[in-house]
C-alpha cells in the first residue's frame, strides 16, 4: 500500500510544480529533488510492501516512508495554496502581499527548511534500509529469509489440493453440481471449451470442482481426467509436466539427467496440445489467480476442434471472462443459514466419533450454534473452521465462550484459518487497488455504499489521480475509479448491490468477513482510524490521517489530530442529541418525553423545538472546532448529523485543502456562508439533504468543482452564475428560476443533470435549427427534469421546448420526466441509447407504450402518478425487446393493459400499484417465461382474489417464482 501512496504523492508533487509554478518557483528546486527521491523509492517499496508482514523492521520502515510522503505533500500543497490565495484577487490583495513581504520571506525560509528536512529524513531512511534492512532481509541464507521461505512453503502445502480427497458431506451444492456437469458434457461448439467456478476465497470452489470431477455423468463422458493445482507462484513447465503425467504421458526419458526444467517449453506445450486435441479429456486447473497466469498456460490447451474441456477455479472473474469468451461462468453463492447449520452439525458432531455419536444437542446449544453460523455469513470455510473448534467442546459453557469470541476463533483455526485465506486475496491485489479496498473501511457495517459518492471520495483523496489533460480524449479520474471498482468486484472483494439500467454499479457492499479483513488491514497500515476510542495517545493522534465515526462524534474535540485529512461522520440523530446533553438531566428527560408517542402533542413539540435549538448550538461549536483545528482536511462528510439551524460560517475558509464537503440533512433552515468561495480545491459539494437553504452566488470562483448537489428548493439574492464551472460532471437540482440555463452550454464534461421548473427556455425560437444547443456535453448520461408540485397544474412544458432540450442530449441512457407534458416527443428526438425512462405527473392523453416500445435498448420503464390519464394501454408484438423491469403506479384511470404475444420477451420484474380501476392482468402474461417477480400493491381485493391458486386468473401467473401482494385488501 505504501508504494501506491508514495507513487501518488510523487505524481502529485509533479502536478503541483506544473500547475502552481508561479507560486512555487521559489522552492521549485527543493520540490523536484524531493519528488525524485520519492520516485526512486517506489522500486524498493514494490517488494517491501509484499514482505512487510514477515518482518517487523520492514513494516516500521514502510510506515515511516508513507508518513514522510504525506508530510511532504502537506507542506508543499499548503504553501502553494496560501500563496495562490494571497496573490490572486486583484490590486488590494497584491498591496496586502507587498506590505507583508517580510513575513512572506520568513514563510518561504520556513518552507524551504521543512522540505530540506523531509529530504534529509528520506536520505537517512534509505541509508538505514541499505545498511540494516535490505541486506539481511534479502539474503538467501539469513535466518529471516529462511523463516519467511519456510512459512510461505508451509502455507502453500496447506493450500495444495488433490482430486482424490472428496468431501463425503456437502450441502448447498446440489444444483451447482448438476449444472456444471451438464455444461461439461455438452459437446455443442457454441458452449466454449472452458467452464469456470468463481467466487471469494473459502466459498467452496475446490470442493465443488472435486464433486463435479467425480460426478458419474462426467466420468461416463470423458476418457481421461487430470487435476492440476496452479496457485500464485508456479512454473508453467512444472504444471504442463504434471498434466501430462496425470494423463499417462511419460516424458521423463526425454527430460534426461537435468530433469523436467531441461525440456524445451515448445516440446511440452506441443505434446500436451496434441494429446488434448486427439482425446476426450477433462483438465481441472485449480486456483488460477490472474488472466496473466492463464496466458502463460493457454498455449498448451486447444480451444477449437477438440472434445476436451477445461474446468478452472479462480477468485477473479476476469480470469474466466478472459480464458474463453464463449465459456461458462459459474459464480458460487454463499450458503443459506439452514445449510450452514447442517454443515456445522456435521463437522462439530462427527458420527464416527464414539464419544459424540449418541450426543444430543441441547436447545440452548442449538440456538448458539445457529447464531454462530450467521456470523460466518454463508462462507463454508468459516463454518468448517468453527465446527473444528466446537468438535472438542461438548459443554454449554464452552459453546458460550466460543459464541462470545467467534471472530477470534475464525482467525485462528487449524492450518489456514479463514483470515489467512482471505488475506491471500488482499495480498494479491495490485498496488493501485489496495488503497481503494482499504478505503471501504470508513463505512459502517452493513452499509449500502453509493458508488458515485465512493468514486468522488477516491478522487478527492488522490487515491485515483486527476490526469492533467483529462476530458480531452483522455479518461476522467472518475472513469479510472469506476474501472478500479469493477476490478474489486471481479476479485470478489466487493459485492454488487444495485445496478442501473445500463448495468453500471449503483451501490455496493462488502461480505462481513471481508470487511473484518479490511478493518484489520486498515488499522495495520494506519490507513483509517474508526472512532476516537482507537486514538490512545497524542503520538497516535499525530499519525491519524483518516477518521471515520460510526456511532459517536462529539468526543473528537478532546483530541489534537494535526495531520487529519479526512473526517467522515455517520451518526443517528437521536444518539447524537442524547450524547450532546449526556450531563444535562433535564434535556435527557425532555428527549425521553419527546420520544414517547403518547406525549407527542403541542407541549412536546414546543419542548422539541427548544431541545433542537440547544442541540444545534452544540453542533455549531463542534463544526467551528473542526474548521479551526483540522486545517489539512480534504474530506468532510456528515451523514445523519443534523446541521439544521447552523451556519457554515467564515471558519470554513480556513480549510483550504478541502475537496469534498457533504453537509448531511436537516429539517430547519441552514445557512451557507459566502466564505465557501475560498475553497478553490473543492471538487464535490453536496447540499441536497436540505429542502430550504440560503445559497450565495459563490460558485463562479470555484473552478475545480466537479460535482454540485444543490437543495431542491433554495434561497438566493441573485441568480447563481455557473458558467465558469467547466469541469462540472454532476449538477443536481439546477433550478431555472435561480440559475441561467445558458450556463449549461459551458459544461463540456457534464454527465448527470437534474433540472427543476424548466418553463423558460432562453434564446428559444420557432425554428429548432436556429437555436444554439442548451447542452453541449457529449458525455451526458442521465437527465432529470422536474417541476414543483404546486406549479404542476398551472403550466406545462411546451412540447417544442422539451424537444429542443432533448435533441442536444445525444448519448443519455437515463431520462426522468416529472412534469406535465401532455404529449411525448417523437422518438427521433430522444437518444437511441436510452435504457431507462421514468414518467410521472406527465398527464399524457395518448397511450405512451406504442412510442416507448420503439426504443431498442430500453430496459427499465416506470409510469407513475398520472403519467397517463387514459383507460387503455397496448403493447404490440415484438415491442420492448430488452425491457427487464416495468412499473405501473398510481394511474387512476387505467382499466386495461393489453400485451400482444411476443412483446416484452425479457421482462423479469413487473410492479402494479394503486391502479384501482384495473380489472385484470393481461392473458399474454403467461407467455412471458422470463418473469421472475410480480408485485401488486394496494390493489382491490377482488383483483387479488382472481390470482390466487385455483381461481380464474391463476394460470396467468402460475409460472412466476415470486408473486407478492402488499396491502391488497379493501
Amino acid at each position: 500500500m505504501a508504494e501506491s501512496v508514495v507513487s501518488n504523492v510523487a505524481t502529485r508533487l509533479g502536478d503541483l510544480v506544473r500547475k502552481e509554478a508561479i507560486f512555487l518557483w521559489e522552492v521549485e528546486e527543493q520540490v523536484n529533488r524531493l519528488r525524485r527521491e520519492l520516485s526512486w523509492m517506489k522500486s524498493f517499496l514494490r517488494d517491501a510492501d509484499s514482505r512487510q508482514a514477515e518482518d517487523e523492521r520492514l513494516r516500521q520502515w514502510v510506515a515511516e516512508i508513507r508518513d514522510i510522503a504525506y508530510d511532504a505533500e502537506d507542506v508543499i500543497e499548503t504553501y502553494a495554496l496560501k500563496m495562490a490565495s494571497k496573490r490572486k484577487g486583484g490590486l488590494l490583495n497584491c498591496m496586502k502581499w507587498s506590505a507583508c513581504c517580510l513575513r512572506e520571506c520568513w514563510r518561504l525560509h520556513k518552507v524551504r527548511s521543512e522540505i530540506e528536512e523531509i529530504t534529509t529524513q528520506i536520505t537517512v531512511l534509505i541509508q538505514r534500509l541499505q545498511a540494516y534492512g535490505i541486506k539481511e532481509i534479502s539474503s538467501s541464507d539469513g535466518a529471516g529469509a529462511a523463516s519467511s521461505s519456510s512459512s510461505s512453503s508451509r502455507k502453500k502445502q496447506l493450500r495444495q489440493t488433490y482430486p482424490h480427497t472428496v468431501e463425503s458431506f456437502v450441502v448447498g451444492f446440489e444444483n451447482d453440481i448438476k449444472q456444471l456437469a451438464s455444461v461439461l458434457v455438452d459437446e455443442e461448439t457454441h458452449c466454449g471449451r472452458v467452464a469456470s467456478i468463481c467466487g471469494i476465497g473459502g466459498l467452496g470452489k475446490t470442493t465443488l470442482a472435486r464433486k463435479v470431477f467425480h460426478h458419474s455423468q462426467v466420468r461416463n463422458h470423458f476418457n481421461f481426467f487430470v487435476w492440476a493445482f496452479v496457485s500464485q507462484q508456479f512454473q508453467r513447465k512444472i504444471v504442463w509436466k504434471a498434466i501430462l503425467s496425470g494423463l499417462g504421458v511419460n516424458i521423463d526419458e526425454r527430460a534426461g539427467p537435468a530433469g523436467i526444467l531441461n525440456l524445451d517449453e515448445q516440446v511440452l506445450a506441443g505434446d500436451l496440445y496434441s494429446f488434448l486435441k486427439e482425446n476426450k479429456c477433462l483438465v481441472v486447473l485449480d486456483d488460477i489467480w490472474s488472466a496473466e497466469d492463464w496466458d502463460l498456460l493457454r498455449d498448451a490447451f486447444p480451444m477449437e476442434d477438440t472434445t476436451s474441456k477445461i474446468l478452472l477455479t479462480s477468485r477473479n472473474m476476469d480470469v474466466a471472462l478472459h480464458a474463453d469468451s464463449r465459456g461458462y461462468l459459474h459464480q458460487l453463492q454463499c450458503l443459506t443459514d439452514e445449510d450452514g447449520w447442517k454443515l456445522l452439525q456435521h463437522v462439530a458432531f462427527p458420527t464416527s466419533d464414539s464419544d459424540s455419536a449418541d450426543y444430543a444437542i441441547e436447545e440452548k446449544m442449538e440456538e448458539l450454534g445457529k447464531d454462530m453460523v450467521k456470523q460466518c455469513f454463508g462462507l463454508p470455510l468459516a463454518i468448517v473452521v468453527l465446527g473444528g473448534v466446537l468438535a472438542k467442546m461438548h459443554s454449554l459453557n464452552d459453546w458460550q465462550n466460543v459464541h462470545e469470541n467467534v471472530k477470534s476463533y475464525l482467525k485462528r483455526g487449524r492450518g489456514l484459518g479463514t483470515y489467512d485465506v482471505l488475506t491471500l486475496s488482499y495480498d494479491n491485489l495490485p498496488a493501485y487497488l489496495k488503497p481503494c479496498f482499504l478505503y471501504l473501511s470508513v463505512f459502517p457495517e452493513d452499509y449500502e455504499i453509493r458508488v458515485d459518492k465512493l468514486i468522488q471520495l477516491w478522487v478527492a483523496e488522490d487515491i485515483v489521480s486527476v490526469a492533467e489533460n483529462e476530458g480531452d480524449g483522455e479518461e476522467m479520474a472518475e472513469d479510472v475509479a469506476e474501472r478500479y471498482l469493477n476490478e474489486l468486484v471481479e476479485r470478489y472483494m466487493v459485492l454488487v448491490g444495485k445496478r442501473d439500467a445500463s448495468l453500471k454499479i449503483k451501490t455496493c457492499r462488502m461480505h462481513d468477513l471481508v470487511r473484518d479483513l479490511c478493518l484489520s488491514k486498515a488499522k495495520q497500515e494506519n490507513f483509517t482510524c474508526i472512532g476516537v476510542n482507537n486514538i490512545n495517545s497524542s503520538s497516535a493522534a499525530g499519525k491519524v490521517r483518516r477518521l471515520a465515526m460510526h456511532d459517536s462524534f462529539v468526543m473528537i474535540n478532546h483530541f489534537k489530530i494535526p495531520h487529519l485529512r479526512s473526517a467522515l461522520f455517520f451518526d443517528d440523530l437521536s444518539e447524537i442529541l442524547v450524547e450532546l446533553f449526556i450531563s444535562d438531566w433535564l434535556c435527557k428527560f425532555l428527549f425521553k418525553y419527546w420520544s414517547d408517542e403518547d406525549n407527542y402533542d403541542r407541549e412536546a413539540t414546543t419542548w422539541q423545538i427548544i431541545f433542537m435549538h440547544l442541540a444545534m448550538h452544540k453542533i455549531q461549536g463542534f463544526i467551528r472546532y473542526i474548521c479551526m483545528n483540522f486545517k489539512l482536511l480534504r474530506v468532510l462528510h456528515f451523514e445523519g448529523v443534523p446541521l439544521s439551524g447552523c451556519k457554515l460560517g467564515g471558519d470554513i475558509s480556513s480549510l483550504i485543502h478541502l475537496r469534498y464537503l457533504s453537509v448531511g440533512e436537516g429539517f430547519f433552515s441552514f445557512c451557507l456562508s459566502s466564505s465557501i468561495s475560498k475553497l478553490r480545491c473543492l471538487q464535490t459539494l453536496d447540499l441536497s439533504g436540505y429542502t430550504t437553504l440560503y445559497v450565495p452566488d459563490v460558485f463562479g470562483r470555484m473552478e475545480r468543482l466537479r460535482h454540485l448537489y444543490l437543495p431542491s428548493d433554495f434561497l438566493t439574492k441573485t441568480k447563481l452564475k455557473l458558467d465558469n464551472l467547466r469541469s462540472m460532471q454532476t449538477l443536481i437540482n439546477f433550478n431555472t428560476k435561480d440559475c441561467n440555463l445558458g450556463d449549461l452550454s459551458c459544461m463540456k464534461n457534464l454527465r448527470r443533470l437534474g433540472i427543476i421548473t424548466p418553463f423558460i427556455v432562453e434564446n428559444f425560437r420557432e425554428g429548432l435549427n436556429l437555436n444554439p444547443p442548451i447542452i453541449t456535453s457529449k458525455h451526458l448520461r442521465s437527465l432529470s427534469i422536474k417541476t414543483n408540485t404546486e406549479l404542476q397544474h398551472d403550466r406545462s412544458i411546451d412540447p417544442r421546448r422539451l424537444t429542443y432540450l432533448l435533441s442536444s442530449c445525444v448519448n443519455i441512457y437515463e431520462l426522468e420526466l416529472c412534469v406535465k407534458i401532455n404529449k411525448l416527443p417523437e422518438p427521433q428526438h430522444i437518444s437511441s441509447n436510452i435504457a431507462s425512462i421514468c414518467l410521472s405527473l406527465s398527464e399524457l392523453d395518448e397511450d405512451p407504450l406504442p412510442t416507448l416500445e420503439k426504443f431498442p435498448k430500453l430496459r427499465v420503464l416506470q409510469l407513475s402518478d398520472q403519467a397517463f390519464t387514459g383507460a387503455v394501454m397496448v403493447c404490440f408484438a415484438q415491442g420492448f425487446p430488452r425491457l427487464v423491469s416495468l412499473s405501473i403506479t398510481c394511474l387512476e384511470n387505467l382499466e386495461e393493459v393489453k400485451v400482444n404475444e411476443g412483446a416484452m420477451p425479457n421482462l423479469q420484474n413487473l410492479t402494479i400499484a394503486k391502479c384501482r380501476k384495473l380489472k385484470m392482468l393481461p392473458v399474454e402474461l403467461k407467455f412471458i417465461t422470463t418473469l421472475k417477480e410480480l408485485v401488486m400493491e394496494e390493489m382491490p381485493k377482488a383483483f387479488k382474489d382472481k390470482l390466487v391458486q385455483a381461481e380464474e386468473d391463476y394460470y396467468k401467473v402460475q409460472h412466476v417464482p415470486s408473486v407478492i401482494f402488499q396491502n391488497c385488501d379493501d
